[in-house]
C-alpha cells in the first residue's frame, strides 16, 4: 500500500537541539557540583527522555543521587530548558525541503518524540516547524514511551491514516527499535545523536542528508 504519512523523531532527527539539550544538563549538574558532560558523552544520553537523561548524566560525572534529587533535578531541568528550549538549536539542513515536498504531494507528518508534549509543540513553533505537523505526541503523552509502537500508532492515528502505511524517520536505536515494532519502514539519518553509528541497528535506509530522503521516500508512493 502507498505511504500516506511521515511519522519523525525530534531531537537529533528534525532539529539540532544538543546544544540547549547540553546546556539544560550542566545546568542542573553544576547545581549540585558535578562537572559538566560535552557531546561525546551526551550523544548517549539521548532519547528516553529527560529524566532519563538526567539520571545518565549523574552516573557520568559521578555516584548515583536519589530518588527525591533527581525528581528535582528533572524539575530543574524542564524550567531551565523550558526557557532557553530554542536558543541555539537549528533545523537540520535540507529538512524544509522535505517537508515542502511531502506537503505537496499531500503527504501527512507528524512527530513522535520521546520529549515531553508541551517542550515538543513550543519548540516546533519557535522554529517556525508546526505548519507541517498535524500530530505530536510526546514522551508523556500516553503511560509509555518509544521504543513501544504505542506512541507512533498513536500519532498515525491522529493524522488519520493507518500506521502501517507510514514511514519513520529518526537518528537513534530508539527510534529504529520502533519503527520495527510497528512494522513500518524506517529512514535513519547519520547526523543525530547516537553512540553507536545507527547502521548498526538494522534500519531499512541510512541518509547523510535530507537531500537523499526525498527520492526514497518515491519509491513507498
Amino acid at each position: 500500500m502507498p505511504v500516506e504519512a511521515l511519522i519523525f523523531d525530534l531531537d537529533g532527527t528534525l532539529v539540532d537541539t544538543a546544544p540547549d539539550l547540553i546546556q539544560a544538563t550542566n545546568h542542573v549538574l553544576n547545581s549540585i557540583g558535578r562537572r559538566a558532560v560535552d557531546l561525546n558523552e551526551f550523544r548517549g544520553f539521548v532519547g528516553h527522555g529527560a529524566m532519563n537523561l538526567i539520571e545518565r548524566g549523574t552516573l557520568a560525572t559521578g555516584s548515583a543521587v536519589d530518588s527525591e534529587t533527581l525528581k528535582r533535578l528533572h524539575r530543574d531541568f524542564l524550567d531551565y530548558y523550558g526557557s532557553n528550549v530554542s536558543a541555539c538549536s537549528k533545523v537540520f539542513d535540507g529538512l524544509p525541503s522535505l517537508l515542502n515536498e511531502a506537503h505537496l504531494r499531500g503527504i501527512k507528518m507528524g512527530v513522535c518524540t520521546n520529549k515531553v508534549e508541551g517542550l515538543s509543540h513550543k519548540l516546533l513553533g519557535e522554529l517556525d516547524l508546526a505548519k507541517w505537523f498535524g500530530a505530536v505526541v510526546g514522551g508523556d503523552t500516553l503511560p509509555i514511551m518509544k521504543p513501544d509502537p504505542a506512541p507512533y500508532r498513536e500519532v498515525a492515528k491522529r493524522l488519520g491514516v493507518d500506521a502501517s502505511r507510514t514511514i519513520m524517520f529518526g537518528d537513534s536505536e530508539t527510534d529504529i527499535r520502533t519503527a520495527q515494532n510497528t512494522g513500518v519502514p524506517v529512514i535513519a539519518v547519520t547526523f543525530g545523536y547516537t553512540a553507536r553509528p545507527v547502521e548498526t541497528f538494522g534500519p531499512t535506509h541510512v541518509i547523510n542528508h535530507y537531500d537523499q530522503a526525498w527520492p526514497i521516500v518515491l519509491k513507498y508512493l
